[in-house]
């Protein structure tokens, strides 16, 4: 089966569900970050920021701004995998780990 790529429509919905999953987890932070938190230089930006941190503030703004302006979208994506890693036995995460895990299959 070849690469697919995901309509807008199913990115934007899962967007939003991540949103609401996050918040009601209590992993959305109403504070900015500092601005030296973005000067990261590992993946999912481990060095500088937590991995929420890093859904909310680099994620989540990336993937708005690219079907703000119909950009090209990744070729896969991983954030379900990390999410995982991330929330492992951490019940009230589980529901955002199940929606991080099917952003990604959009992607299969």
């Amino acid at each position: 089966m070849g690469h697919r790529s995901p309509s807008h429509q199913q990115i934007q919905a899962k967007l939003e569900a991540i949103i609401l999953e996050m918040k009601k987890a209590g992993l959305w932070q109403e504070q900015p970050l500092a601005p030296e938190q973005y000067n990261f230089s590992r993946a999912f930006a481990m060095d500088t920021m937590a991995y929420s941190q890093w859904l909310q503030f680099v994620f989540i703004p990336r993937l708005t701004e690219l079907l703000r302006t119909s950009g090209p979208f990744p070729a896969s994506s991983s954030v379900g995998a990390q999410a995982i890693r991330e929330f492992d036995g951490w019940q009230e995460a589980q529901g955002l780990v199940t929606l991080l895990c099917e952003f990604d299959r959009l992607f299969d």
